[in-house]
Order: structure tokens, then C-alpha cells, then sequence
């Protein structure tokens, strides 16, 4: 995976590096004794630091950015001045992070009940001033309650509400490797994602709105940012992209937020954009959508290829399926959300049996409950695309439906047959293969 995000990691190290390097401009400087004239004294951080013991993960992104312990704690340059005029910055130091103010001494400063991160106590520091937004987050999708699930459902239970049930180093192993993007308000909003590199954005400034590429593409570089901002070889931005609209244009601040019931998974959540809701009516648009409509999703015609990726060691060899280009059509494998969709776009995952092996579990014992290949929206959309684009005289399906011609099957690559299964996939995933789906003159 770490080959096809080089790009993109080098352009959000390069955005952070600088400014932060742009935020270090040496200021007249304060007395060091109180919380504000240390952490502005650039010069004093650099004395007084603790080095790392443990470095951020990047997650499947890949390395995570490093920043040194001081310059991830500076107050300084044009975010700091937008924050002093903050209604944040008059609540005070200690408001939010506890500790000691009006000392020079470091371990006295960060003494008793001081917190680093306050908004993962958001109850307690956020909610009398942002009473619905704390109130619904618990039930946000940036907690990861479809990923707890599968490693909960391959462990034997039924529900993310199991995920509990874990063993403590199991859970550990989650912590470490899996949650490092998971959100709290403050990883949005103030500082970078641990994946990112982790400390303050901008000089410890709110923001409204999440910047794109400095947020949510950190964490959603592999799959989302990647294909939205058309990394791959031989892909093309997003159409949406190129006319202008980031993340937030769809995903809302109130999407994100939590709607107030906790999903099983994120398809499961009610407040997910749609294509109808910028759309309406496609259903009549043209022939191809009248034919199609009520049986294939939106992207199995206008994806392009998007990234996969499957069988992660965790914490041990990582992802030993590494990064690779594809696009498959398979069997809807979440019926339930998706109901009216037969065929959908479908992305390898990294499940594998002994995904925990490091953390003692030797094999989960219920691993064939899941697939290993996921229902997939890709953000790469185009309206025509490999499978949809024809030369002039060509049947509209020529790039689509299989046909014969001598021994080789033509277009049978962008389909997921059991004989694309590795043989430890196929008890779990030969449910979602097309093999006995397709009408079958095409394969005469």
C-alpha cells in the first residue's frame, strides 16, 4: 500500500512541514512561568521537551509524518493571533486541560488531573457549549463501530457491542493499530490526526470546517483520497473534484456528528449522502439508468479502478496483500442496507484468519461469517468510465457484459468469480461470487 500513497503522503508532509516551519517565527517572548509564555517560547520548549517513547501510527496509510515533541505544542504564527480573539482562548489554559497555570515548573504545570486531549473528555469540557454535538457523537461513524463488528462477529459474537468482550490484549491490538483514525473533536477541529503526525494544527486555532487534505485525506488517504483525488495510474480525479467540491460538500458536519442511534456499520447509517440528493429523478434520465436502476449500484458504472488490499498481520508483516489496483463486480453482500442493488462494486479487505496472531489470538474462530471483500463506494466517479465508454458502432455493453470469442472470456476480469478467491477467501466470500448469477449465454 505504501507505493501507490507516496504521493499522496509526500504532499501532506510538505503541508505540514512548512507550516509548521511557518509557525516557529521567533516572538518577543513571555515570562516562561505560566502555561501561555512556555508553550510561546519556542527556544524553552526545545530545553524542556520529553522525547517520544512511542511515535504516532500512521495506520494503513503507511509512516505517520514525524514532528518533534516541542513543535507539536508551539503556539505560534497566524493560528495562535486567530485564536487569542477566540472565545476558546478566553476560557483559559487550565479550563480545558486542567493542571497548574502560573508555574515555570514543567512537572508541577502537567501535575494532577491535566489532560493532553481534552475533548475525549468531551462531557466534561465540551457540552456546556456544545451540548448536541457532544450529546450525539458516542453514535458518530468516526468511532468505528462497523470495523469493532467484524473483528467482534470473526470472534464469535454477534454485534460491535461484543467488541468489549475481547481479551485486553486484543483490544490493545485494536487500540494500537486499528482506531488511529477514529476521531475525537479535537483531531478534526485543533490538532492533526495521529496519522498525520499528531499536535497542533495552526497554532492551536478552532477550526468550523476541517481542511481536506490537512484532515480528512490523513486518514482517508489510502481509499478515499486516493481515488477522489485520482492518484492511481491511469485514473482521473473525481468528477466532483475537478468541479470544485471537497469532502464536506456531501459529508456534513451534521453527518458527521452522529445522528443520535449508533450504526452496525456505516451503510447501516441513516445519514449518509446519496447520489439522488444532488440527482433527482436519475432514475429517468436515460435508458442505461431505466435498465439498470433497480439492479446496479451507481458505481458499477461509473467507478473507476480503486485501490485494495487484504490479508493484514497486525503489527507483525502488515498487509500482505500489498496495495494493488482493481475494479470487481460481485453479489450485493449487504442486502439489507442496500436492498434494491443485485450487483454492486466490492473492495478486498484485510481480513485474514490470523489477522490478531500477534496478539494471541492464532486464528479467529468465526471468520467465515464475513466476506472478505466489502460493499464499496469509491470516491472516483466519472460519467463515462472504462466499462461504460465504447468506440462509435459498439454495443453500449461491449466493455461490460462477458462474451465469448474463441477460448477467452472478454470482460470477465471486471467480475468476482470463485477462481479470484484465494483458497483460505472462498468458504467466506464464494457467497458474493458471481459464478451462477450471470446469465449464461453470455458464456456461450
Amino acid at each position: 500500500m505504501k507505493i501507490h500513497l507516496n504521493i499522496v503522503n509526500l504532499f501532506i508532509f510538505l503541508v505540514f512541514f512548512i507550516g509548521c516551519r511557518e509557525s516557529n517565527t521567533i516572538e518577543p517572548q513571555k515570562s516562561v512561568a505560566s502555561c501561555e509564555g512556555c508553550h510561546t517560547n519556542y527556544e524553552h520548549l526545545m530545553k524542556v521537551y520529553t522525547p517520544d517513547t512511542v511515535l504516532p501510527s500512521g495506520g494503513c496509510g503507511g509512516e505517520a509524518p514525524h514532528y518533534e515533541p516541542y513543535d507539536r505544542v508551539f503556539l505560534g504564527g497566524m493560528g495562535f493571533e486567530s485564536f487569542k480573539k477566540s472565545s476558546h482562548y478566553k476560557i483559559g489554559c487550565t479550563g480545558c486541560h486542567n493542571g497548574t497555570d502560573g508555574t515555570d515548573d514543567k512537572v508541577k504545570a502537567h501535575s494532577g488531573n491535566f489532560i493532553s486531549h481534552p475533548s475525549v473528555f468531551a462531557e466534561q469540557k465540551c457540552k456546556s457549549c456544545h451540548k448536541e454535538i457532544v450529546e450525539k457523537f458516542p453514535t458518530s461513524l468516526h468511532n468505528g463501530y462497523g470495523q469493532m463488528r467484524k473483528v467482534a462477529i470473526r470472534s464469535g459474537y454477534s454485534s460491535y457491542k461484543d467488541f468489549e468482550k475481547l481479551s485486553p490484549s486484543h483490544k490493545e491490538g485494536y487500540k494500537k493499530n486499528c482506531s488511529t483514525c477514529h476521531a475525537n473533536c479535537g483531531e478534526c477541529h485543533i490538532v492533526r490526526p495521529l496519522a498525520g503526525g499528531g499536535g497542533l494544527a495552526n497554532g492551536h486555532n478552532f477550526v468550523k470546517t476541517p481542511d481536506m487534505i490537512k484532515t480528512c485525506v490523513v486518514c482517508h488517504s489510502s481509499r478515499g483520497g486516493h481515488a477522489f483525488l485520482g492518484i492511481g495510474s491511469g485514473t482521473k480525479p473525481d468528477v466532483h473534484q475537478t468541479k470544485g467540491m471537497v469532502c464536506t460538500s456531501c459529508h456534513s458536519g451534521k453527518e458527521m456528528h452522529g445522528s443520535g442511534n449508533i450504526p452496525e456499520h456505516r451503510y447501516a447509517y441513516e445519514m449518509l449522502p446519496s447520489c439522488e440528493s444532488c440527482h433527482p429523478n436519475v432514475k429517468d434520465k436515460n435508458k442505461y439508468h431505466l435498465m439498470h436502476y433497480d439492479s446496479l449500484s451507481c458505481h458499477v458504472c461509473h467507478s473507476q479502478k480503486y485501490n485494495n488490499c487484504g490479508s493484514c498481520h497486525i503489527h507483525g508483516l502488515g498487509a500482505r496483500i500489498p496495495s494493488y489496483l482493481d475494479f470487481k463486480i460481485a453479489l450485493n453482500p449487504i442486502p439489507k442496507e442496500k436492498g434494491k442493488f443485485k450487483y454492486v462494486t466490492v473492495r478486498r479487505t484485510l481480513a485474514a484468519p490470523d489477522n490478531w496472531v500477534e496478539y494471541g489470538l492464532l486464528q479467529y474462530p468465526n471468520f467465515d461469517a464475513l466476506p472478505t471483500y466489502n460493499y464499496a463506494t469509491p470516491h472516483n466517479i466519472q460519467r463515462w468510465t472504462p466499462v461504460t465508454k465504447v468506440e462509435s458502432g459498439e454495443k453500449c455493453y461491449t466493455n461490460c457484459h462477458i462474451r465469448k470469442e474463441g477460448d477467452s472470456l472478454i470482460n470477465s476480469k471486471i467480475y468476482l468469480f470463485e477462481k479470484d478467491l484465494l483458497e483460505w477467501e472462498k468458504n467466506a466470500t464464494k457467497k458474493i461470487t458471481v459464478d451462477k448469477s450471470l446469465p449464461q449465454e453470455w458464456f456461450k
